[in-house]
């Protein structure tokens, strides 16, 4: 009984198998790498009890635009379809009578076929499968740096060459480039499909692992980290550049397009970068002159604004300011003496001269407050008129401060009387005829004016 039913189960099966299929696939969404094709039936085709792992000779396979078909003939990949279009299967291991006629040579391969399936108990002893693979452009992985990834910041106009912590997130696109390495190394015999949640967590922590060689090789070409945004292009050949190996080699995947939203640096490195490219400015004396004005100027405006009074501020904006004018003078002195190098007919003590005048001169108003203008900050007195040396004066006019008259030269008269205003301490210049009055304040000359 078991040869009788052998051998109808390989005749039976034989002659089912003699259709030829026609084979299709479905769009393949984002989420869909790689899926098993079948052969199209309905309600009004006979062929129904056809053998769902073998593809009769001449039968056709649809392949559309996004999509690359391959036949897997005894777990061995025999054919590839990566263009669209419909395609015959003519080199199959089960022959067929609508395939090749009635001819003798097609008759006698249709009963050896039924043979070996007599000898293997009626089945077909053999496995034959259609896959279909999307090779369009996988969107939407997601990526993000959850530890810090570190890179160098270069800057040859200041110096700078430090290490600093970046991190970032973004999407990053990818596609399957060799379907026969993504069949042998990852999905190799699906029952159904393969989908992309399979492999999308490994592919984003091999991503993220491949940044730091990425942004190496952005760093060599002294990328700040704010400009990666920017140059998505040498970041995505980085990348693959990094990932050719583990992607390319052993998966057949490569990246098309990395977006980054953002980079963010530590405080303390955005810090540390401000201060170093400051410091590095500075080194001009130009440069370090103009920042220590900008500096005077903002201690200026803080002084006005000073709640324990406008005296306090510009005292210590005075206080400032002679440390910061002695800085400001030393970089002008540098500047004067590079001139000078320059210009060889420049005369030192000229230079000197000139970095002395521009240093102003303040005085002092009677409440202490040290000031620069005409009236106090602090009382709104003005400032007192210069006054007069004392002296005597000789008969001839000339006013001395010594002996003798630098005029005339006679000796200064024993006991000549001196006037000197009792109120505001002015000097007359002739005491023979002081006036009524003192020309300085107003106050009237009497006795207490007099000085021997």
């Amino acid at each position: 009984m078991g040869l009788f039913k052998a051998a109808a189960g390989a005749i039976g099966g034989t002659l089912a198998d003699q259709w030829k299929e026609f084979f299709t696939c479905d769009s393949l969404s984002n989420d869909v790498l790689f899926a098993r094709g079948y052969k199209q039936t309905n309600r009004r085709t006979s062929n129904t009890d056809g053998h769902d792992n073998v593809i009769t000779q001449g039968s056709a396979i649809a392949v559309a635009d996004g999509q690359c078909a391959i036949i897997v003939d005894q777990g061995v990949v025999t054919e590839l379809a990566a263009e669209p279009g419909v395609f015959t299967y003519d080199k199959s291991s089960e022959p067929s009578i609508f395939a090749g006629g009635l001819k003798w040579d097609n008759l006698k391969a249709v009963m050896g076929t039924a043979w070996e399936r007599f000898k293997f108990g009626g089945d077909t002893g053999k496995d034959q499968r259609l896959y279909y693979f999307n090779i369009k452009e996988i969107l939407d992985n997601k990526f993000g740096t959850a530890t810090p990834v570190p890179f160098r910041v270069v800057d040859r106009n200041t110096g700078l060459d430090i290490d600093v912590s970046l991190r970032c997130n973004g999407i990053f696109t990818f596609k399957i480039d060799n379907p026969i390495t993504f069949y042998t190394k990852i999905c190799g015999n699906v029952a159904d499909e393969y989908k992309t949640e399979q492999i999308r967590q490994v592919l984003k922590t091999e991503f993220i692992s491949a940044l730091q060689p990425a942004f190496a090789h952005l760093s060599d070409l002294m990328i700040r980290p704010n400009a990666i945004p920017s140059h998505v292009d040498e970041l995505c050949e980085a990348m693959n550049q990094a990932l050719s190996k583990k992607w390319g080699e052993l998966r057949g995947l490569s990246v098309v397009s990395v977006a980054i939203n953002s980079i963010s640096l530590p405080e303390e490195d955005a810090a540390m970068i401000k201060k170093l490219q400051l410091g590095a400015t500075m080194r001009d004396p130009g440069m370090a002159a103009a920042q220590m004005a900008a500096a005077q100027a903002d201690a200026m405006r803080a002084a006005a604004s000073n709640p324990n009074g406008a005296a306090m501020g510009l005292m210590g904006m005075g206080m400032v300011g002679q440390f910061g004018g002695g800085v400001a003078d030393m970089f002008r002195m540098q500047q004067m003496q590079q001139q000078q190098m320059q210009q060889p007919g420049m005369a030192a003590g000229a230079a000197m001269g000139a970095a002395a005048a521009a240093a102003p001169a303040g005085w002092t108003c009677e409440c202490g407050t040290t000031n620069q203008g005409k009236f106090c900050a602090n009382c709104g007195k003005p400032k007192p008129a210069p006054k007069a040396a004392e002296g005597w004066t000789c008969e001839c006019g000339a006013v001395n401060q010594g002996k003798f008259c630098m005029e005339c030269g006679k000796k200064k008269p024993a006991g000549a009387p001196t006037f000197k205003c009792d109120k505001c301490g002015y000097v007359f210049p002739d005491p023979k005829n002081p006036g009524k009055f003192c020309p300085e304040c107003g106050d009237p000359v009497d006795d207490n004016d007099i000085v021997k």
